[in-house]
């Protein structure tokens, strides 16, 4: 067999639903966490220059925010490490060492090991929709922040004063009720708006949330091909080329 036959062989029974997954689970998490990461940062400089001067207020936000880029941290380690696991698990079902090699039996450890992916690949889908889920809450109170900064620069598109549009942190449980200001209104929230840190911020969660539904069809994938990966291999006894 040479070489160039051999390569072709071996294209022909890759696992590339598992590829497309691992590149995209990749971009995904790496765009999550590393964006989530700042945009948490952004947020608390944001917080401490116009919401609140008392640091005993925000106190307790600085701290789950310190929290959160911790778990992003390990997020990212794990995902990285369990995307390399499942891709080496596609490559195992396919059918390139049949190919090659001629049929072989799939081993009960062997088949074992696959079911425990897919459990352990739909209790992370499971998870991660919730981190999606929570991923969308910062783009919701930025948006707002950023529409009602619209509706102060341009006042004939709304009926109310521009001294009663206010961005209120302690309304979405940002700030406790009993922080000063915990709110901004009128012309000092439009020029919060205009500066490039809110900015910033505002489009790096954008980017975190894209990342996290990237890496939620990662995982949906992974999950439909190392289901119907072990499925062949338990009721066929051979490998696939999914």
């Amino acid at each position: 067999m040479g070489l160039l036959e051999c390569c072709a062989r071996c294209l022909v029974g890759a696992p590339f639903a598992s590829l497309v997954a691992t590149g995209l689970g990749f971009f995904g998490v790496a765009l999550f966490c590393g964006c989530g990461h700042e945009a948490l940062t952004g947020t608390e400089k944001l917080i401490e220059t116009y919401f609140s001067k008392n640091y005993q207020d925000y106190e307790y936000l600085i701290n789950v925010i310190h929290a959160f880029q911790y778990v992003i941290y390990g997020t990212a380690s794990f995902f990285f490490l369990y995307g390399a696991l499942l891709l080496a698990e596609g490559f195992y079902t396919t059918g390139a060492v049949r190919q090659i090699f001629g049929d072989y039996k799939t081993t009960i450890c062997g088949k074992g090991l696959s079911a425990t992916f897919v459990g352990i690949t739909y209790a992370l889908t499971v998870v991660w929709l919730l981190v999606f889920a929570c991923s969308a809450v910062p783009v919701y109170i930025y948006f707002n922040t950023w529409t009602t900064c619209q509706s102060i620069a341009f006042p004939s598109k709304t009926s109310a004063s521009i001294g009663s549009l206010c961005a209120d942190a302690r309304m979405y449980g940002v700030l406790p009720w009993n922080a000063f200001p915990g709110k901004v209104c009128g012309s000092n929230l439009l020029s919060i708006c205009k500066t490039a840190e809110f900015q910033m911020t505002f489009h790096l969660f954008i980017a975190a949330f894209v990342g996290a539904a990237a890496t939620l069809v990662s995982l949906l994938t992974f999950m439909i091909a190392a289901t119907y990966n072990f499925a062949v291999l338990k009721l066929m006894g051979r490998g696939t080329k999914f």
